[in-house]
């Protein structure tokens, strides 16, 4: 039988975006598990699905470790002055935790922007780099520890065998690792991997770097001496700054405070903590000098902050951007 007009065309569209059908797969598989929810944690280990139906304001928030797929419409990171946009060409990782600025930029009620996010598990990229067969190519590593990297049809297509499996729950423990490895090996193959390896290999200073923004972030409310994180890390001060800065575009001190007044917000707004409380609760000795601080970060003082951000119904951190879990 000759082929119809109809189905050369869907051929050479095909064969012009070879991506389409993968995308409109791992769309339709999120959009189908989230119904009308806006965010869904997974009964798959790390990983939560995300559906919003409008761009968003911009939001400061925190990212964890984390790789981040948009399956249709896009999304804004702002890192210091450096800004990554992730759509459905471009996934985004993120290798450390990383105060940010994000926003949802492309999303309508008809085709809303619609992300599947997969916590990093650092511990199965080193199994996967102790391997022979991963070979990941050298390039230099002065780079930020944010990436946007370019969706393929394999990447995609694992990203949709790994939704496949909401609708078989017992082969969860035992297939989910294995789907989550081939992600890894997907992005540990491309341009990517290089700042993943980097992070992920021991005595690597990019490494020793991420063990210093694991600490502050796990003691954020302790008091910071930079000597003592430096030899935590085996760096000495002005190795430490310099890359801690290239990974986070912050300086350790800068990056703390940013952490505190990311968790005082979410004290205030989703615990009742009044402004005074939050800031002894995040390590601040001052609430003149909280005050101070939250109004220059966040743009408005602490009460009236808050105060704007329930009578929008807004969380303090954005639900397509919150911290993985």
């Amino acid at each position: 039988m000759l082929p119809t007009m109809k189905n050369m065309r869907q051929n050479a569209t095909f064969k012009a975006n070879p991506l389409r059908p993968s995308r409109s797969e791992l769309a339709g598989k999120i959009a189908s598990f989230l119904g009308n929810e806006e965010n869904r944690i997974t009964k798959i280990p790390g990983v939560t699905l995300h559906r919003r139906t409008a761009p968003t304001p911009p939001c400061r928030t925190t990212y964890q470790p984390g790789i981040f797929v948009v399956a249709q419409g896009s999304k804004q990171v702002n890192l210091g002055r450096t800004t990554f946009i992730y759509d459905q060409d471009h996934y985004l990782l993120t290798a450390v935790d990383l105060p940010i600025v994000s926003w949802v930029a492309e999303a309508t009620q008809e085709v809303p922007c619609l992300v599947l996010s997969l916590k990093l598990d650092i511990a199965m990229v080193r199994e996967l780099l102790s391997r022979e067969e991963i070979h990941v190519a050298d390039s230099p590593s002065d780079r930020p520890a944010m990436s946007i990297g370019e969706t393929t049809p394999e990447f995609l297509s694992a990203c949709c065998r790994l939704l496949d499996l909401l609708n078989s729950p017992q082969d969860i423990p035992f297939l989910s690792g294995l789907i989550q490895r081939e992600i890894l090996y997907r992005i540990l193959r491309g341009p990517e991997g290089v700042r993943l390896r980097s992070v992920a290999t021991l005595g690597d200073q990019s490494h020793r770097t991420a063990k210093a923004i694991a600490w502050i972030a796990a003691n954020y409310s302790k008091t910071l001496r930079v000597e003592e994180l430096a030899e935590l890390s085996s760096m000495g001060v002005s190795t430490l700054h310099h890359h801690f800065r290239m990974l986070t575009s912050m300086s350790p001190l800068q990056y703390q405070k940013q952490l505190r007044l990311h968790s005082a917000r979410n004290l205030m707004l989703n615990s009742g903590f009044d402004a005074a409380g939050a800031a002894f609760e995040v390590g601040y000795e001052s609430p003149t000098q909280f005050n101070r601080e939250y109004r220059r970060f966040f743009g408005q003082p602490p009460i009236r902050d808050v105060r704007a951000l329930r009578e929008s119904g807004t969380r303090a951190s954005e639900p397509m951007a919150q911290q993985i879990v």
